[in-house]
């Protein structure tokens, strides 16, 4: 438990004092990997932990937990891997290790925003020896995100015979920082049994992490496993943590320019206005010369941030009506997303 514990604190040490943009548990159900890629340069680390507690007097715990970890290529690929330490999974190999080595192309879409996102997941799993793959979509309008997979298998659930899964599964999010989730998916072999999920998910204000309590028929996160019921049904957990790897620049003498604040009420050289609204920043990528400025207005009831994600000068919570200022010195471009709300995205180029 003390090496948990480090871990924890310092994959926390480590993200927490840049705001970063990452996965979201609330716009994907337990056991649905979705269409999601970090962005380019992130790496994505989420711990999901699940367990039974077997009928007293012994009240014995079996843990199955999962250790997910993936980095952006670009804006819409991915490459990752999701490692489990007690697959359900009968092979005949005597250590219950199971390995799925992935990649994720998102060929349309994009989470946090309306409309339709599409991505193609191509897999290997080890335990297996199974060349694996799933085609997701999600369909997201306001507050609530529907979503599918077909999930494809050479050699399914360990044995020599290729296999489909079908997966469906719905979030509501009742307000920017709750949601609750269900999914359930089935594989079109008759002698399995459907697997289901349900959780209720949060994300941590001032912070890039969301955090979801679940109970699951599914032990691992995995396309073959995800498609697979166990006997009993398990609780847990799963957190997720985003390392932005640009902050380390300095580290090697590197760093990117770092724009420059001026007062709320300086209006010179102010080139462009952004509004922050319904959880958007309206105006999501500018154009601006060298020396000027933007502003930027959160209208909505709940606090946004302007968080850029080189480590240069952001705002602090902006309460509604409030302005933030940023003067812009040097000609590049500049990156920038809402602490809170890591699905709100912007950019500011310079000339």
């Amino acid at each position: 438990m003390r090496s948990v514990a480090g871990l924890f604190a310092f994959a926390w040490l480590c993200a927490a004092p840049a705001s970063l943009a990452g996965q979201s548990l609330l716009y994907r159900s337990p056991n649905l990997g979705g269409t999601w890629v970090p962005a380019g340069g992130v790496v994505q680390f989420n711990f999901a932990h699940r367990f039974y507690v077997s009928p007293g007097p012994a009240y014995g715990v079996t843990n199955f937990p999962t250790f997910t970890t993936a980095v952006g290529l670009g804006k819409r690929a991915a490459l990752g891997s999701h490692f489990s330490t007690k697959s359900i999974m009968q092979t005949g190999s005597v250590s219950l290790n199971e390995l799925e080595l992935y990649a994720r192309y998102r060929i349309v879409g994009a989470e946090g925003r309306d409309g339709l996102s599409v991505a193609v997941t191509p897999a290997y799993n080890r335990r297996a020896k199974s060349a694996d793959g799933e085609l997701g979509a999600d369909w997201t309008r306001g507050r609530l995100t529907l979503s599918g997979a077909a999930r494809f298998t050479s050699k399914a659930f360990g044995g020599s015979s290729a296999g489909t899964a079908l997966g469906a599964g719905v979030v509501a999010r009742l307000n920017d920082y709750v949601a609750v989730s269900a999914d359930y998916a089935k594989s079109l072999d008759p002698d399995t049994t459907a697997t289901w999920s349900a959780g209720l998910s949060f994300a941590i204000p001032g912070s890039p992490h969301t955090f979801s309590l679940h109970a699951s028929k599914a032990a691992v996160n995995t396309i073959q496993s995800s498609s697979l019921a166990g006997a009993n049904v398990l609780y847990g957990f799963e957190f997720t943590i985003p390392l932005q790897l640009a902050r380390f620049r300095p580290w090697f003498g590197g760093g990117a320019p770092k724009p420059d604040r001026v007062s709320p009420a300086v209006d010179a050289g102010v080139a462009a206005e952004i509004r922050v609204s319904d959880s958007k920043f309206q105006g999501d990528s500018i154009t601006i010369a060298a020396g000027q400025a933007v502003r930027w207005t959160n209208a909505d009831p709940v606090p946004h941030t302007i968080t850029f994600e080189s480590g240069a000068t952001s705002s602090d919570a902006l309460a509604q009506g409030a302005t933030f200022v940023v003067r812009f010195d040097t000609p590049g471009r500049f990156a920038y997303h809402c602490t809170p709300h890591p699905f709100m995205k912007g950019v500011v180029i310079v000339k």
